[in-house]
């Protein structure tokens, strides 16, 4: 018996993580560089995007979850004898993988008949959602403790988020425009198209305005699929949004015709998720993309 815990980068619902009866340990937010609060659990998402709304000039932050919130998540599974796999946010993106390792060495000695895999997901957000959702199903079909481990760690390397952003303050901020060459943090009306992929975010392409980028993003993943002659079937999608929900379910419309233009025969639901505080610091909050993962094949 096995039990799949994440971390707060998933993106999860509250609900959908019930329903996949999937553990999540949060991040913290603060919004003063004092206080320090649980995502969702203290600060719902909805709330930390306000904030950001009717204050440009603040930049939030996120801390990790620690050793101790690891512990008090892993402890109890333990000490009834449970196996644990937890997937973590990329490690080039946060610690907390390293908060899950130092919490799973501290409970070998004392559980050592328990197994504990911590693995590096490589992605975050909405993509590290999907990730566990398709741990939970192959866990679902009888998969063991190994063979889990073994097809997250294989499925991982396929995903990809295509998404764009409002402006250019927070990644700024937040020193992550050093790792998108080629994009002037100065230039009016720049819109950075930037792919997430094995860990790493990538400068995409520059658009002017709003609605060039979104067409953008569209193209690209269709190109995405024609280029590496990949077959949408096998694919599973995610919109991701930060503030605005209403243009996230415009998106969605022009995205799924774009994509039955490409396979007339595609059909397959695409959820609508919130970015969380996580990536919404360096975001900013108008984050707006796709995330796509290869799923299981039954």
């Amino acid at each position: 018996m096995y039990k799949i815990i994440t971390d707060g980068s998933c993106d999860l619902s509250t609900e959908r993580a019930q329903e996949l009866d999937v553990s999540v340990v949060p991040f913290y937010v603060s919004t003063d560089g004092i206080n320090h609060q649980k995502e969702i659990v203290e600060l719902g998402i909805r709330d930390f995007y306000q904030f950001m709304i009717d204050n440009p000039k603040v930049f939030p932050k996120t801390s990790m979850p620690s050793i101790q919130d690891y512990l008090d998540v892993f402890g109890p599974l333990a000490k009834d004898g449970i196996d644990i796999i937890c997937i973590c946010i990329t490690t080039k993106f946060s610690g907390s993988y390293n908060s899950a390792m130092n919490a799973k060495n501290m409970l070998t000695d004392e559980f050592p008949d328990v197994k504990i895999e911590v693995i590096d997901a490589t992605v975050n957000t909405v993509l590290q959602g999907m990730l566990v959702e398709e741990a939970v199903a192959y866990k679902q079909m009888g998969a063991t403790f190994e063979e889990t481990v073994a097809y997250i760690n294989k499925i991982k390397i396929t995903g990809r988020i295509f998404f764009t952003i409002g402006g250019m303050d927070y990644l700024v901020h937040g020193g992550r425009v050093g790792k998108l060459s080629g994009i002037a943090a100065g230039a009016l009306g720049i819109k950075p198209l930037i792919l997430l992929k094995e860990g790493e975010i990538f400068n995409n392409g520059l658009t002017r305005g709003r609605k060039k980028s979104k067409q953008k993003i569209v193209e690209q993943i269709i190109n995405y699929f024609k280029e590496d002659n990949l077959e949408l079937s096998k694919y599973r999608f995610c919109i991701g949004f930060g503030y605005d929900y209403d243009e996230a379910v415009e998106f969605k419309t022009t995205f799924l015709a774009a994509l039955k233009g490409f396979d007339p025969s595609f059909s397959a639901e695409v959820p609508i998720r919130q970015i969380g505080a996580t990536i919404g610091v360096h975001t900013g909050p108008h984050p707006l993309g796709v995330g796509l993962l290869e799923k299981l094949q039954k």
